[in-house]
């Protein structure tokens, strides 16, 4: 019986902006010395805080004047010193994947910024763990990539491992660094546990993985199995085969697990048990991968013909870390106000 099914052939890049050539060569260091003078020099033209008031940026055109100086301070050693650098920028590419990279974190700094404000911690807070979280996620993501599943291939060329634009992340290895991330953010700053940022970071996660699951869709990639059901894609860019959405069931469960902890967090009136909701992410997330896994083509070549996959076996350890914390961890029987912090 022939079916009807969609197509998906979408190019990956949003636009492009064609090569521009620069009228001289821009030195690499001589930017680096640029940042480094405008970090500096951005305390020396912020005016002074004023006493009850929110504080102020400096005015545009001194914030101008400042990036042209240091622009041409870093460039003039170089003139007569010998360095690496470029005389032409582009093609610049943006990429559906990207933006919603950028979405990702975004939504989930809105979500954390909520919760951080709820919990009574200034903004300094967030960004020191938007910093910690951001950084994790990539390196972690990409270690987890290049250990996991290309180990082979990435200890004959390392040189290639911090190529992060050529592809190739990892969620398991994500988490793993998140987790490190959050550990090492509560361990410098007093008044707050693991657990406690667990719970706060945990929903924004959610809630952006949903945007990083439509940036595989837009990249065709995280392919699922050749399918007959009705909802099957034909992913034009790869082949004819009509294939599992997969990454679209990822991105609807992590939607879906987004609104629970979101409900749960309401319940508690804003103050849920620690470790509520950290373990019931980790169980809801890590099951529905283990789940989903099963409509997805295999990722790592030597485990072609085994019972589960590797997204599967690295997910069995998240899942019973999250029971155990629901079960031996969480105090359950906790009113919202019982603030515990550690």
């Amino acid at each position: 019986m022939d079916r009807s099914y969609i197509n998906w052939n979408t190019d990956p890049v949003i636009f492009t902006i064609p090569e521009l050539s620069l009228p001289f060569q821009v030195s690499i260091w001589g930017l680096i010395i640029a940042a480094a003078l405008i970090y500096f020099g951005w305390g020396k033209i912020k005016p002074e805080p004023v006493k009850g008031k929110k504080p102020q940026d400096p005015e545009l055109w001194k914030a101008a004047l400042l990036a042209i100086g240091a622009f041409i301070a870093g460039q003039l050693p170089f003139l007569f010193i010998s360095s690496p650098g470029f005389q032409s920028i582009g093609p610049i590419e943006p990429r559906w994947y990207g933006l919603m990279f950028a979405f990702a974190f975004i939504s989930g700094y809105m979500v954390g910024g909520k919760m951080f404000r709820d919990a009574g911690r200034t903004q300094q807070d967030l960004d020191r763990l938007l910093i910690y979280v951001l950084i994790a996620t990539i390196v972690g993501a990409r270690l987890g990539h290049v250990f996991f599943y290309e180990a082979e291939f990435y200890l004959r060329n390392i040189h290639l491992i911090p190529q992060v634009w050529t592809g190739g992340l990892a969620s398991h290895g994500a988490a793993v660094g998140i987790i490190i991330a959050m550990w090492l953010y509560a361990r410098n700053t007093p008044g707050v546990s693991f657990l406690w940022v667990a719970d706060r970071v945990v929903p924004g996660v959610a809630i952006g993985g949903m945007f990083i699951r439509i940036g595989n869709f837009f990249n065709s990639e995280i392919l699922g199995m050749p399918t007959e059901v009705p909802w099957a894609i034909i992913f034009e860019r790869i082949d004819a085969m009509p294939r599992h959405p997969s990454m679209l069931y990822e991105s609807a469960s992590v939607l879906a697990i987004f609104l629970i902890l979101l409900w749960i967090y309401k319940k508690y009136k804003t103050d849920p048990p620690e470790g509520a909701l950290f373990g019931t992410f980790l169980v809801l997330l890590f099951s529905g991968r283990f789940l989903i896994e099963f409509t997805k083509e295999t990722q790592a070549d030597f485990l072609l013909g085994a019972a589960l996959d590797m997204g599967q076996l690295l997910s069995i350890p998240f899942v019973l870390i999250g029971i155990w914390l629901l079960w031996k961890k969480v105090n359950w029987s906790k009113t919202g106000g019982e603030m515990k912090n550690g």
